[in-house]
């Protein structure tokens, strides 16, 4: 009876059903809703598939278009930024190679002023046949130097490889037009750098060292520092150049140990030389050569004094260890106000880089911190004592001129080397030697007695005896 009256009160019109209830008719509601996500998870995961197609399909035709593969450490996006010259193209920048555009020339090879339609003008260092031992050296060289990137570092834009063993093979760099500090050391075509700009150059270009040396792994030894590889860029900003004898440098404090011994004569660190043991401190050697020479103007070696093969290290020590700066300052220099304290810190750091043994000498990074923390003090100085500078550069101007050892009084004029030398004008006594005879025991004074009166009258001191006593 109850059971009839359930149904009946269930069945009545009145009432509404109610909603069915339960997980079975729930998973059936979100069943379209899984299904949407799942095709769109499926269409991603093809999109994805064949984005990744397309890109290894790309990547495989490029490599198949590079005549070589890239092997090593370096990935290979790093060479595809890197442009391949054809060679048709280098011969036209350059005008078939002609002496015209020729910048310098050296040991690893010539380097080319090259002018491009789309690129302007770029250094072009084309190798001597002998300057690679493989075909594998130049790749090796060429994945190296695509890591090379800063503002004091010449760029590597790109690279020229003919096919064959003696095939051409060439380096594309950014070009500097200011020239090399060899220029500006020496004063050719007249061009000179007063003490301040001296040191920024000096800065940067220990900066751009330091990078290769620290900032890259494993580091990067240049092996060929020297002025005319160190460019000079727009507000005197350096930039170091000619890496055709970088060296993939060793790791932690080890050496590498070098099979044949490669760089300048004057520029080369002796314990290199002796021991064939290379490491970052044989370019510090190098750069402390540079200073040296950017305190003096004088060539590395000398080879026209008495003394064959006369170093500028030995040359400016004892006055730099006597704190005589002014004693062996390029004349230069003294055509205007010169910071005479900054010039000798500088040669003195420039000493701290040459001695003996290498892990005494500073690191690159040591030699950038130091040369500008003391620009930084000396231009404050001159900042808050304007006249200071001027009063040190002229006393110190008045001392070279009255003591100077003639053993150590050469300078440099417009890249000609003169011989300082003291005049005593009460005694006519020359302390230059191959001027001894102009003193007045030996010297013919004719005198000019009528230039006004048109009468010539000649006499000699001799026909005037000195009194004795």
């Amino acid at each position: 009876m109850a059971r009839k009256y359930y149904v009946e009160a269930a069945s009545s019109p009145g009432m509404l059903p109610s909603p069915p209830h339960g997980p079975a008719h729930a998973h059936h509601s979100n069943r379209p809703i899984w299904g949407g996500l799942a095709v769109g998870i499926l269409i991603v995961l093809f999109a994805a598939l064949l984005y990744y197609l397309l890109r290894r399909k790309l990547l495989t035709a490029l490599r198949k278009k590079s005549p070589w593969k890239v092997k090593g450490s370096l990935k290979d996006e790093k060479l595809i930024m890197l442009r391949r010259f054809q060679l048709e193209e280098l011969v036209k920048a350059t005008n078939s190679f002609s002496q015209e555009c020729l910048l310098g020339s050296g040991g690893f090879g010539n380097v080319y002023k090259g002018t491009f339609d789309v690129e302007g003008i770029l250094a072009i260092k084309r190798a001597h046949n002998d300057s690679y031992q493989s075909l594998e050296e130049f790749r090796n060289e060429v994945k190296l130097l695509s890591k090379v990137k800063h503002r004091n570092l010449v760029g590597l834009v790109g690279f020229c490889e003919e096919p064959g063993a003696k095939g051409s093979k060439m380096l594309v760099y950014e070009y500097v037009a200011n020239g090399s500090l060899l220029e500006y050391i020496t004063g050719r075509r007249g061009r000179n750098i007063n003490w301040r700009q001296r040191v920024i150059i000096a800065i940067g270009a220990a900066k751009g060292i330091a990078h290769l040396h620290d900032g890259i792994t494993p580091s990067i030894i240049h092996r060929d520092i020297k002025p005319s590889n160190i460019l000079v860029g727009d507000g005197f900003k350096a930039k170091v150049s000619d890496f055709g004898l970088v060296k993939s440098g060793p790791t932690g404090d080890q050496s590498h140990v070098s099979s044949q011994i490669k760089g300048t004569p004057g520029y080369l660190d002796p314990a290199y030389c002796s021991s064939f043991h290379l490491t970052t401190f044989s370019d510090v050697y190098s750069f402390g050569v540079i200073l040296l020479q950017l305190v003096t103007a004088r060539p590395a070696i000398e080879k026209n004094r008495i003394h064959s093969n006369y170093h500028v290290i030995e040359w400016a020590r004892p006055s730099l260890e006597r704190g005589r700066v002014e004693e062996i300052l390029d004349a230069n220099l003294l055509s205007e106000p010169c910071n005479m304290e900054m010039m000798l810190k500088m040669g003195q750091l420039g000493l701290k880089c040459v001695v003996k043994i290498p892990k005494q000498r500073p690191t690159m990074t040591q030699v950038w911190q130091e040369l500008e923390a003391a620009l930084y003090s000396a231009e404050n100085f001159i900042n808050k004592y304007p006249s200071w500078d001027s009063r040190t550069s002229n006393a110190a101007t008045r001392r070279a001129s009255v003591d100077c050892d003639c053993s150590q009084s050469f300078v440099s004029i417009n890249g000609i080397g003169f011989q300082r030398f003291h005049v005593d004008m009460d005694s006519m006594s020359f302390q230059s030697t191959s001027l001894r005879c102009l003193e007045n025991n030996s010297i013919s004074i004719e005198i000019d007695k009528n230039n006004l009166r048109g009468i010539c009258e000649e006499k000699s001191i001799e026909e005037e005896p000195l009194s004795t006593s």
